[in-house]
């Protein structure tokens, strides 16, 4: 049984026409999304482990579907979890500022907007040959670990333009959403 693979099913649902293989590897990454999630809303630090369980498997799933700007994505949540683990755990009632919501002004919101634009764009133009320089970095890096891998045969972005505004929304409202 291979738990990484995408074709192992661990329940067809019957919904939609042909309904959906829901694989092992989706079921115990979306389990873990939920576990960050309700952890995160109980203010428990440990939703930062679910977190990283998370995206460290969605990232592998997008990998085997050919979803490389939602793999991209998930590498910015992993970093997002060890920033937010990190500031979490270091945070004391002492030096912890207070939030205050307050609305972006029209120019920013225009120039966020954009720049989103833009993003998506290149993304949706570039997303196939930014990622094979990317597989290509990570490769040799693990080979000079001493890891026995190759240089996987990489598919086209089965949807580069969704794709890249998944990315550049979610990174977008990442960072608006940091104080």
């Amino acid at each position: 049984m291979d738990f990484f693979s995408t074709h192992n099913i661990l329940v067809h649902i019957p919904i939609g026409t042909g309904g959906y293989d829901l694989s092992w590897i989706e079921a115990v990454g979306t389990i873990a999304g939920l576990l960050c999630i309700w952890l995160a809303s109980l203010e428990k630090i440990s939703n930062y482990f679910f977190g990283l369980v998370n995206v460290t498997l969605f990232a592998i799933i997008f990998f085997q579907i050919q979803l490389y700007a939602s793999l991209l994505l998930q590498l910015f949540f992993f970093a997002a979890n060890i920033y937010g683990w990190y500031a979490w755990s270091r945070q004391t009632n002492d030096n912890e500022a207070e939030l205050k919501i307050r609305w972006l002004p029209l120019s920013k919101a225009m120039a966020w907007l954009a720049i989103c634009v833009i993003a998506i764009g290149l993304m949706t133009r570039y997303i196939d040959p930014v990622f094979a320089v990317l597989t290509r970095v990570a490769v040799a890096i693990m080979q000079m670990l001493g890891l026995q891998v190759t240089m996987p045969v990489l598919q086209p972005d089965a949807f580069p333009f969704w794709d890249s505004c998944m990315m550049v929304l979610s990174i977008a409202a990442m960072i608006l959403m940091t104080r």
